[in-house]
Formats: structure tokens, C-alpha cells, sequence
């Protein structure tokens, strides 16, 4: 009965806000029944409505962002590995009923805009990540950027969700992916980082899949690891050091540096350190990219799924990093 107070409330909120904007209606978002997708389709309401409510179960497809993906994908085989629905589920009703047969709370909600959120501080980064180093903090470029990581959502969808918005105003009332709430996150035993999948999947004591994460894990010239590591420490707001020895390519400078901590930093919000030296899982600065951009051999979420992982681990959780065997490898 609650659920359904809210949904009336946010009904009456939202189609007068849906009548000034021509672009979207919110509440088509809100009402969304299943539909059979397309893949040249933009932002599709059934799709927003599907991350939100995977998201909330820590079954993260990267940014809500409303459109079609191999990590979509990877999370609808997360949730049904969950809910031990057939191992080739896909996007389907059957999925689709799953997935929303408990779902009271609807997928958007109302926020306010507050003093907190305008003081930022805001920064304009340079390109080349060496120019970097005289910044104090390397937080959001502008506040659309820190509300959309907020809210887990791409900057897009949150524009198009609030076209009359000016986004400069304590007080004022905008439209976000329903995403926060106060779940207690349950403890992890087992991480499994699948270079093949590009996906990070999290396991209880009891072999239990809790929650999946898409994932940027190594590249040719900077691969991962392979085998099992542990984790051996968890930072918050983590400063960056470059060693020469990383050989980045977009890097020219043959100095070492720091970089400060903020989001916007080369390590996101959050380092969990492995047992390789100088590997880790963390954030990023660059969240639409994380799934379809190579990492310099770490192993890459975004900032929001980095902290929810951080809060389900602790010291010598082990991580096994899973691979395709080589097929053309010989013995003798």
C-alpha cells in the first residue's frame, strides 16, 4: 500500500512536469512494461526501468543510461543465476516478470537540489594526465556530472529527464534513478574477475552469487593477473602515484608524480589493493567507458559499484581471475 501511495504521488508530480517537456515523460519510465528491444534503439524506457531495479540488487549494468548492452546483458544473467532461472536466460518476459514481481518502489523519484551539492568543488581537468599535478582535489567538471554519479545514471539520461532544469539552483527539484537506499551490503567470500565476460561477481560463504559489476580488466599490452590474489587493503579517496614504469602511452613525462584524490582521479573514489603489487580493483573517472575501454592491468569499475564492492569486502577475501583456457597451447 505504501509502494503504491508513492507511485500515485510521484503520477501527479510527474505528468505536469512531462507536460512542459516535449523531449520525455518521466512517468513512461516509471509505467514501462516489457518490450522486445532493438539494438540501434536510443534511450528505451523498459531498459531504464530494468537497471534500476537490477541496480538496487547490486546487479549493476554500469551507467543507467536506457540503452542496449553486452553489460545489460551481463547483468540479466547475473539476476538469473541469482534467482536460478534457466542459464540462458535473456532479455525476456520471463526475465521481465521475474524482475518486476516484487517491484512497489518506483524507479524514479523527486530530488532536491541542495547547497551541498552546488559547492562541489567543481574543476576543469587538463587532457594530458601529468598537467594534473598542481590540482588540489580532481573532483566533478559541473554539477549534471556529480548528480549523475550520484544517482548512478549517465549524464544524458539525467539531462533528458530534466530538459527545463537549470542545475544552479539550491531548492531545486529534479528527476533521478530511484537507486539510494540503506540495504545493508552482506559479506563477501569469493570475488570472481571474468576477463572474458568483463564482468566482477561476488560470492558468499555459502557459493552464493550477491552481487555482479561490469568491469574494464587489463588489455594486450597491460593484461591482468592470473590465478588467485587476495585483497590486502581497502582506501577511500585514494591519491594516484605514476611510476615511469607504467609505460602509459598517453603519459610523455619519463618523472614519477601524484595525482590527488577525487573522482576524477585516475583511480576513481576507491582502491582495493591485491596482492600482486600494484594491482587493484577501483574506481574511475570515466563510467560510460567501463566495459568497453582496456585498463592499464587493474581492474577498472565504476566509482559507485568500487565503493559497494569496498563495503562487501574485507582483508584476504580471495579473488580468481578467471580466463579461457589457450586451446592452442601443447603439452609435452
Amino acid at each position: 500500500m505504501f509502494g503504491c501511495r508513492i507511485g500515485l504521488y510521484l503520477i501527479s508530480v510527474l505528468l505536469p512536469l512531462a507536460a512542459q517537456a516535449s523531449e520525455v515523460n518521466p512517468f513512461t519510465f516509471i509505467a514501462a512494461d516489457f518490450a522486445e528491444l532493438d539494438r540501434s534503439q536510443g534511450i528505451v524506457p523498459a531498459v531504464v526501468k530494468a537497471q534500476v531495479l537490477l541496480d538496487r540488487a547490486n546487479i549493476s549494468s554500469g551507467e543507467i543510461d536506457g540503452k542496449i548492452s553486452p553489460r545489460l546483458d551481463e547483468a540479466v544473467a547475473a539476476f538469473a543465476e541469482i534467482h536460478n532461472l534457466p542459464a540462458d536466460t535473456r532479455w525476456s518476459r520471463a526475465f521481465w516478470n521475474e524482475l518486476t514481481s516484487e517491484a512497489t518502489v518506483p524507479v524514479l523519484t523527486e530530488y532536491s537540489i541542495s547547497s551541498d551539492d552546488l559547492k562541489g568543488p567543481f574543476v576543469r581537468l587538463p587532457a594530458k594526465m601529468e598537467d594534473m599535478t598542481s590540482l588540489k582535489t580532481l573532483g566533478y567538471a559541473n554539477i549534471r556530472e556529480a548528480l549523475a554519479e550520484k544517482f548512478h545514471m549517465s549524464t544524458e539520461l539525467l539531462s533528458k529527464l530534466n530538459p527545463d532544469a537549470s542545475f544552479s539552483e539550491a531548492g531545486e527539484v529534479i528527476i533521478v534513478a530511484n537507486v539510494l537506499n540503506a540495504n545493508k551490503s552482506a559479506n563477501a567470500s569469493r570475488i570472481d574477475v571474468d576477463k572474458d565476460h568483463q564482468t566482477v561477481k561476488v560470492y558468499s560463504s555459502r557459493n552464493e552469487l550477491i552481487a555482479s559489476f561490469p568491469a574494464s580488466i587489463g588489455s594486450d599490452d597491460k593484461p591482468t593477473p592470473s590465478g588467485m590474489l587476495k585483497v590486502t587493503a581497502i582506501n577511500s579517496e585514494p591519491t594516484f602515484h605514476y611510476n615511469p614504469k607504467y609505460q602509459f602511452k598517453e603519459v610523455e613525462t619519463q618523472k614519477p608524480f601524484d595525482l590527488s584524490p577525487g573522482p576524477n582521479n585516475p583511480l576513481g573514489s576507491t582502491w582495493i589493493a591485491l596482492s600482486k603489487p600494484s594491482y587493484g580493483i577501483h574506481g574511475t573517472p570515466e563510467p560510460s567507458l567501463v566495459g568497453r575501454a582496456a585498463s592499464h592491468g587493474c581492474v577498472r569499475l565504476t566509482n559507485w559499484d568500487a565503493q559497494r564492492l569496498a563495503a562487501m569486502l574485507s582483508r584476504g577475501v580471495a579473488v580468481n581471475f578467471i580466463e579461457k583456457p589457450d586451446l592452442n597451447f601443447v603439452a609435452y
